[in-house]
């Protein structure tokens, strides 16, 4: 393979290294998240290792609650060479991350209270 020439993977692939689904990475394609691919013989999707690597980027935006309109938003605006909004909405969301763990801190310390409750009990105490 030349230098130039870079690695292409097939949506089964892609679906392989990333854990999405076919389904989900043509959703996201027809709702403009992700870039339609490189077309190979058969009009099959050819995707390139920075394709895999916005998949991937898009899969922890999503998995961490960012809607898919943000997500939209922070796409486009990272195609315009925005860095400002890109960094702006990104900082918003490490916010909600942030206050998400919090949250979930907090209620992990009310579960364990609860389960040293019921093993007093279990334990006759």
């Amino acid at each position: 393979m030349d230098q130039n020439e870079q690695r292409t993977y097939t949506i089964s692939e892609v679906v392989e290294q990333t854990g999405l689904t076919a389904d989900t990475l043509r959703f996201y394609e027809k709702i403009d998240l992700l870039g339609s691919p490189e077309r190979g013989g058969g009009r099959q999707r050819m995707y390139t290792s920075v394709d895999i690597g916005k998949i991937r980027f898009v899969s922890h935006l999503k998995r961490t609650h960012m809607p898919l309109k943000k997500i939209r938003e922070y796409i486009r605006r990272y195609n315009e060479q925005d860095e400002t909004g890109c960094y702006d909405l990104l900082d918003e969301h490490r916010q909600s991350i942030e206050r998400q763990i919090d949250e979930l801190k907090e209620t992990l310390q009310i579960i364990g209270f609860k389960l040293e409750h019921f093993q007093e009990i279990k334990d006759g105490k």
